[in-house]
């Protein structure tokens, strides 16, 4: 599917980024980022408009997440209380959006987009504000879109350099983030113990 996919890239462009990255947000399994690199390289060439593919690939990566949200803030939290006990996992997974649901959000766009849609929706049921996930979603689909793009871009025709380079970039992004969380852990727990002493 993937083939065929980047084969209409440069005859519908635009529309084809919009539908699959909304198809994304919505969790259902279209490669969406494989699609920005190879629109990044159509770009690079001049088979597509760059300014078209980012404000397409955007809005729709707004509207899906937003449509993720709405469906959480309006079923998601009334599901969870008739799961009762078997939603606990659940019920931590709201309390983190609640305390730290903007660098959760943020994240879940770019780094771990995998998660983001369950995200989303964890986000409207745990009644995270509406204007702080938007700007954080925003932010993260901003990085998402600039580093895939980008590197189609850059890596002009060769899909594969892009998405080896694009991977590698994650890794190492995500194992400075967990250094990061476990230096910040570290530190609050040291400060505890001396308080306690």
């Amino acid at each position: 599917m993937t083939e065929w996919l980047l084969g209409l890239v440069p005859a519908w462009g635009p529309w084809l980024l919009a539908a699959c990255t909304y198809l994304a947000c919505l969790a259902l399994p279209v490669p969406a980022s494989i699609l920005l690199l190879a629109a990044g390289g159509f770009a690079a060439a001049g088979d597509l408009s760059l300014m078209a593919a980012i404000c397409a690939t955007l809005a729709a990566a707004f509207l899906g997440d937003q449509t993720m949200y709405a469906v959480g803030r309006h079923g998601g939290a009334g599901l969870l209380d008739r799961m009762g006990s078997r939603a606990q996992p659940i019920a931590r997974a709201r309390d983190l959006l609640a305390r730290r649901g903007a660098v959760v959000v943020f994240l879940s766009r770019w780094l771990i987009s995998a998660l983001g849609p369950y995200v989303n929706l964890a986000a409207g049921a745990s009644g995270l504000a509406w204007a702080r996930f938007t700007l954080w979603g925003l932010l993260g689909e901003a990085v998402w879109l600039g580093l895939y793009l980008g590197l189609g871009y850059v890596f002009t025709g060769n899909l594969e350099a892009a998405s080896a380079f694009a991977l590698r970039i994650l890794l190492f992004l995500g194992v400075a983030a967990v250094a990061l969380g476990l230096g910040l852990w570290l530190r609050t727990a040291i400060r505890a113990d001396q308080a306690g002493t």
